[in-house]
Protein backbone atom coordinates (compact mmCIF):
# COMPACT_ATOMS: atom_id res chain seq x y z
CA UNK A 1 0.00 0.00 0.00
CA UNK A 2 1.08 4.16 -0.50
CA UNK A 3 -0.11 6.81 1.15
CA UNK A 4 0.67 10.36 0.18
CA UNK A 5 3.62 11.60 2.31
CA UNK A 6 1.17 14.87 2.94
CA UNK A 7 -1.87 13.86 4.32
CA UNK A 8 -1.55 10.48 4.84
CA UNK A 9 -4.68 9.17 2.50
CA UNK A 10 -3.83 6.06 0.58
CA UNK A 11 -2.79 6.68 -2.64
CA UNK A 12 -3.82 3.84 -5.75
CA UNK A 13 -1.72 3.38 -8.98
CA UNK A 14 -3.67 5.19 -11.69
CA UNK A 15 -4.99 2.03 -13.54
CA UNK A 16 -6.99 2.24 -10.45
CA UNK A 17 -9.39 5.14 -11.85
CA UNK A 18 -13.05 5.51 -11.57
CA UNK A 19 -14.17 7.22 -14.03
CA UNK A 20 -17.23 7.95 -16.49
CA UNK A 21 -14.76 9.50 -18.80
CA UNK A 22 -17.92 11.26 -20.81
CA UNK A 23 -18.23 13.46 -17.65
CA UNK A 24 -15.00 14.27 -16.85
CA UNK A 25 -13.23 17.25 -17.21
CA UNK A 26 -9.64 17.88 -16.47
CA UNK A 27 -7.12 20.58 -15.33
CA UNK A 28 -4.04 21.99 -16.40
CA UNK A 29 -2.49 25.16 -16.24
CA UNK A 30 -0.07 28.21 -15.29
CA UNK A 31 1.54 27.94 -11.93
CA UNK A 32 0.95 31.52 -9.68
CA UNK A 33 4.67 32.60 -10.26
CA UNK A 34 3.76 32.27 -14.36
CA UNK A 35 1.39 35.01 -13.64
CA UNK A 36 2.37 38.43 -14.66
CA UNK A 37 0.26 40.86 -12.86
CA UNK A 38 -1.69 43.88 -14.61
CA UNK A 39 -0.29 46.55 -16.21
CA UNK A 40 3.36 44.94 -14.77
CA UNK A 41 2.48 46.62 -11.86
CA UNK A 42 3.21 44.68 -8.23
CA UNK A 43 0.02 46.56 -7.17
CA UNK A 44 -2.19 44.93 -9.35
CA UNK A 45 -0.61 41.23 -8.69
CA UNK A 46 -3.75 40.39 -5.99
CA UNK A 47 -6.71 41.48 -8.13
CA UNK A 48 -4.90 39.50 -11.16
CA UNK A 49 -4.75 36.73 -9.59
CA UNK A 50 -7.64 36.78 -7.96
CA UNK A 51 -9.64 37.33 -11.28
CA UNK A 52 -7.47 34.23 -12.94
CA UNK A 53 -9.04 32.44 -10.14
CA UNK A 54 -12.77 33.80 -10.67
CA UNK A 55 -12.50 32.45 -14.05
CA UNK A 56 -11.48 29.06 -13.31
CA UNK A 57 -14.36 29.06 -10.92
CA UNK A 58 -16.31 30.05 -13.57
CA UNK A 59 -15.35 27.84 -16.22
CA UNK A 60 -16.22 24.78 -13.64
CA UNK A 61 -19.53 26.27 -12.97
CA UNK A 62 -20.13 25.62 -16.57
CA UNK A 63 -18.76 22.53 -17.07
CA UNK A 64 -21.57 21.22 -14.00
CA UNK A 65 -24.13 23.07 -16.01
CA UNK A 66 -23.37 20.78 -19.01
CA UNK A 67 -23.84 17.28 -16.77
CA UNK A 68 -19.83 16.77 -16.19
CA UNK A 69 -19.37 15.80 -12.84
CA UNK A 70 -16.10 14.30 -12.74
CA UNK A 71 -12.85 16.81 -12.28
CA UNK A 72 -9.91 15.44 -12.22
CA UNK A 73 -6.80 17.43 -10.88
CA UNK A 74 -3.19 16.97 -11.59
CA UNK A 75 -2.35 18.42 -7.68
CA UNK A 76 0.33 20.80 -9.06
CA UNK A 77 0.43 24.64 -7.38
CA UNK A 78 -1.70 26.99 -9.37
CA UNK A 79 -4.01 25.96 -11.37
CA UNK A 80 -4.48 22.40 -10.60
CA UNK A 81 -5.27 23.01 -6.94
CA UNK A 82 -7.47 26.74 -7.09
CA UNK A 83 -9.47 24.04 -9.58
CA UNK A 84 -9.68 21.34 -6.76
CA UNK A 85 -10.40 23.60 -3.89
CA UNK A 86 -13.29 24.97 -5.65
CA UNK A 87 -14.71 21.32 -7.10
CA UNK A 88 -14.59 20.36 -3.00
CA UNK A 89 -16.69 23.83 -2.60
CA UNK A 90 -19.25 22.95 -5.46
CA UNK A 91 -19.33 18.83 -4.18
CA UNK A 92 -20.73 20.44 -0.81
CA UNK A 93 -23.91 21.33 -2.51
CA UNK A 94 -23.83 18.75 -5.45
CA UNK A 95 -23.61 14.80 -4.48
CA UNK A 96 -22.90 14.08 -8.11
CA UNK A 97 -19.58 15.59 -7.96
CA UNK A 98 -16.44 14.33 -7.78
CA UNK A 99 -13.20 14.98 -7.62
CA UNK A 100 -10.05 12.92 -8.26
CA UNK A 101 -6.45 13.75 -7.80
CA UNK A 102 -3.45 12.65 -9.63
CA UNK A 103 0.41 12.90 -8.39
CA UNK A 104 2.46 12.44 -10.56
CA UNK A 105 4.91 10.81 -8.17
CA UNK A 106 4.51 10.09 -4.42
CA UNK A 107 7.27 12.96 -3.68
CA UNK A 108 6.35 15.38 -6.34
CA UNK A 109 5.29 17.85 -3.42
CA UNK A 110 8.34 17.88 -1.78
CA UNK A 111 9.47 21.37 -2.85
CA UNK A 112 6.04 23.29 -2.33
CA UNK A 113 5.74 26.66 -0.59
CA UNK A 114 3.92 25.91 2.67
CA UNK A 115 0.64 27.06 1.84
CA UNK A 116 0.20 24.95 -0.98
CA UNK A 117 1.57 22.59 0.86
CA UNK A 118 -1.54 23.32 2.96
CA UNK A 119 -4.06 23.30 0.82
CA UNK A 120 -2.56 19.72 -1.18
CA UNK A 121 -3.68 18.78 2.58
CA UNK A 122 -6.94 19.47 2.81
CA UNK A 123 -7.60 18.34 -1.04
CA UNK A 124 -6.40 15.25 -0.63
CA UNK A 125 -8.37 14.38 2.44
CA UNK A 126 -11.55 15.22 0.55
CA UNK A 127 -10.82 13.21 -3.14
CA UNK A 128 -13.00 10.54 -4.47
CA UNK A 129 -9.79 8.65 -5.34
CA UNK A 130 -6.01 9.27 -5.01
CA UNK A 131 -3.87 8.24 -7.92
CA UNK A 132 -0.39 8.44 -8.65
CA UNK A 133 1.47 7.23 -12.55
CA UNK A 134 4.48 6.16 -10.80
CA UNK A 135 4.54 3.68 -7.64
CA UNK A 136 7.76 3.99 -7.06
CA UNK A 137 8.42 5.46 -4.02
CA UNK A 138 11.92 6.79 -4.17
CA UNK A 139 11.72 8.37 -8.08
CA UNK A 140 11.76 12.17 -8.95
CA UNK A 141 12.00 14.56 -11.60
CA UNK A 142 15.19 14.72 -13.04
CA UNK A 143 16.19 16.19 -16.42
CA UNK A 144 18.40 13.04 -16.63
CA UNK A 145 17.54 9.32 -16.98
CA UNK A 146 21.03 8.13 -15.81
CA UNK A 147 20.77 10.11 -12.21
CA UNK A 148 19.41 6.64 -10.34
CA UNK A 149 15.64 6.86 -9.59
CA UNK A 150 15.05 10.02 -11.92
CA UNK A 151 12.90 10.47 -14.96
CA UNK A 152 11.96 13.36 -17.32
CA UNK A 153 8.56 11.59 -17.82
CA UNK A 154 6.94 11.78 -14.52
CA UNK A 155 5.06 14.83 -15.47
CA UNK A 156 4.17 14.14 -19.03
CA UNK A 157 3.08 10.86 -17.88
CA UNK A 158 0.45 12.19 -15.47
CA UNK A 159 -0.92 14.99 -17.90
CA UNK A 160 -1.36 12.69 -20.88
CA UNK A 161 -2.82 9.85 -18.24
CA UNK A 162 -5.58 12.93 -16.94
CA UNK A 163 -6.43 13.68 -21.05
CA UNK A 164 -6.67 10.38 -21.88
CA UNK A 165 -9.55 9.95 -19.21
CA UNK A 166 -11.49 12.75 -19.65
CA UNK A 167 -13.66 13.98 -22.51
CA UNK A 168 -13.12 17.83 -21.70
CA UNK A 169 -10.19 20.13 -20.49
CA UNK A 170 -10.07 23.75 -18.73
CA UNK A 171 -7.39 25.37 -18.87
CA UNK A 172 -5.36 28.62 -18.05
CA UNK A 173 -3.20 29.11 -20.53
CA UNK A 174 -0.92 32.22 -22.12
CA UNK A 175 -0.22 32.61 -25.39
CA UNK A 176 3.01 32.15 -26.43
CA UNK A 177 3.72 30.15 -23.26
CA UNK A 178 5.18 27.29 -25.64
CA UNK A 179 7.78 25.37 -23.85
CA UNK A 180 5.05 24.60 -20.84
CA UNK A 181 3.74 21.38 -19.34
CA UNK A 182 0.77 23.31 -20.13
CA UNK A 183 1.13 23.99 -24.18
CA UNK A 184 2.24 20.36 -24.08
CA UNK A 185 -1.14 18.77 -22.30
CA UNK A 186 -3.29 21.06 -24.82
CA UNK A 187 -1.23 19.71 -28.10
CA UNK A 188 -1.80 16.37 -26.66
CA UNK A 189 -5.51 16.88 -25.87
CA UNK A 190 -5.93 18.31 -29.23
CA UNK A 191 -4.50 15.21 -30.74
CA UNK A 192 -7.07 13.30 -29.17
CA UNK A 193 -10.10 15.32 -30.41
CA UNK A 194 -11.13 16.54 -26.56
CA UNK A 195 -13.02 19.48 -26.23
CA UNK A 196 -10.96 22.13 -25.14
CA UNK A 197 -11.96 25.33 -23.30
CA UNK A 198 -9.34 27.73 -22.34
CA UNK A 199 -8.70 31.23 -21.34
CA UNK A 200 -5.43 33.12 -20.57
CA UNK A 201 -4.10 36.48 -19.44
CA UNK A 202 -5.74 38.60 -22.23
CA UNK A 203 -8.87 37.63 -20.92
CA UNK A 204 -7.60 38.72 -17.16
CA UNK A 205 -6.68 41.64 -18.10
CA UNK A 206 -9.63 42.78 -20.16
CA UNK A 207 -11.61 42.49 -17.23
CA UNK A 208 -9.51 44.49 -14.92
CA UNK A 209 -9.53 47.23 -17.44
CA UNK A 210 -13.23 47.27 -17.69
CA UNK A 211 -13.91 47.41 -13.85
CA UNK A 212 -10.33 48.27 -12.17
CA UNK A 213 -9.13 46.56 -8.94
CA UNK A 214 -13.33 46.10 -8.01
CA UNK A 215 -13.33 42.13 -7.64
CA UNK A 216 -16.89 42.48 -6.86
CA UNK A 217 -17.65 43.47 -10.36
CA UNK A 218 -15.72 41.08 -11.77
CA UNK A 219 -17.35 38.34 -10.08
CA UNK A 220 -20.54 39.81 -11.28
CA UNK A 221 -19.57 39.80 -14.90
CA UNK A 222 -18.48 36.60 -15.03
CA UNK A 223 -21.84 35.21 -13.52
CA UNK A 224 -23.34 36.60 -16.53
CA UNK A 225 -20.61 35.17 -18.95
CA UNK A 226 -22.29 32.63 -21.91
CA UNK A 227 -21.47 28.88 -21.55
CA UNK A 228 -18.52 28.44 -23.52
CA UNK A 229 -19.28 24.71 -23.05
CA UNK A 230 -22.32 24.95 -25.03
CA UNK A 231 -20.45 25.90 -27.64
CA UNK A 232 -19.36 23.72 -31.00
CA UNK A 233 -15.86 22.86 -30.73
Amino acid sequence: MLFSLDSGVQVLPADEIDVDISKAVCFTGHRETSITPYGSKPLYRNITVRTVQLMLCRYIDMAVEQGYSDFISGLAMGTDLWAAKYVLAKKRSDKKIRLIGVMPYLLHAKRFEAHYRELLTEVENSTDQLLTTNTDPEVVYGKSRSGGNTSPDLYKVRNYFMVDHASAVISFFNEGAFKSGTYQTLNYAVRKGRKIRRFGLDDVYALIEEYGPDIESIRRRLTFMENVFEQPY
